[in-house]
């Protein structure tokens, strides 16, 4: 194992952890099954500026940290060991 992968591994291990920590500060949305079939909906002023609140500051945080973690996995899975046979 050399640097880079051990690098990489940290990097992927520190990832993961905030990924935790994020989807664990993100509210649970209610599954009404009520609201479902009645299609009751909530128009509120809240709902229409949810972009600029903290939920969607950490949806957006989210979707940017498990791509990276991602592309970061699918590196190391593929990549590396083409690197390591040359």
């Amino acid at each position: 194992m050399n640097t880079l992968e051990m690098i990489l591994g940290a990097v992927v291990l520190l990832i993961s952890i905030v990924l935790v920590v994020i989807c664990m500060m993100q509210e649970q949305k209610p599954q009404n099954a009520t609201a479902a079939l009645t299609g009751a909906s909530n128009d509120s002023f809240y709902d229409k500026n949810r972009g600029r609140t903290k939920e969607a500051r950490l949806k957006k945080i989210t979707f940017w940290f498990s791509l990276v973690f991602f592309v970061l996995i699918l590196f190391l899975d593929i990549v590396m060991p083409l690197l390591m046979k040359k």
